[in-house]
């Protein structure tokens, strides 16, 4: 068995509430024996976890997956995902990743504290 990463994408309706069509794409990791099985996982994964909210004002429609990569286990650091950000304000966006890694680095101090003093 080889773990894959897939890429499934829904188109979001949203009733009236918005005039541009959404699009959703997941990162999903999948275990499988090979990538046909993995493909098949993935859409399996998609089909089920379609559906709506509220009432059917927000619907999720799986389109397909469109991307399958295996992950090998000596790829420490490989890179699975890159997004690049145009944004207004550098300094605001640049204020908000490091909060965002404070809150981060704190969360997984406080789990291997909690952890040390669970098994000691």
């Amino acid at each position: 068995m080889s773990w894959y990463l897939a890429k499934l994408v829904y188109r979001i309706h949203c009733g009236n509430l918005t005039t541009q069509t959404q699009f959703e794409e997941q990162l999903r990791l999948i275990e499988a024996e090979d990538a046909l099985h993995a493909f098949n996982k993935a859409q399996l994964i998609g089909q089920r976890e379609q559906g709506e909210v509220g009432e059917g004002l927000v619907q999720w429609h799986f389109l397909d997956v469109t991307e399958l990569h295996r992950l090998m286990p000596d790829t420490h650091g490989a890179e699975v995902y890159s997004q690049i950000r145009e944004v207004q304000n550098a300094r605001d966006y640049q204020q908000e990743v490091h909060t965002k890694a404070r809150y981060l680095l704190s969360n997984s101090t406080d789990d291997f504290l909690h952890t040390l003093t669970a098994h000691g």
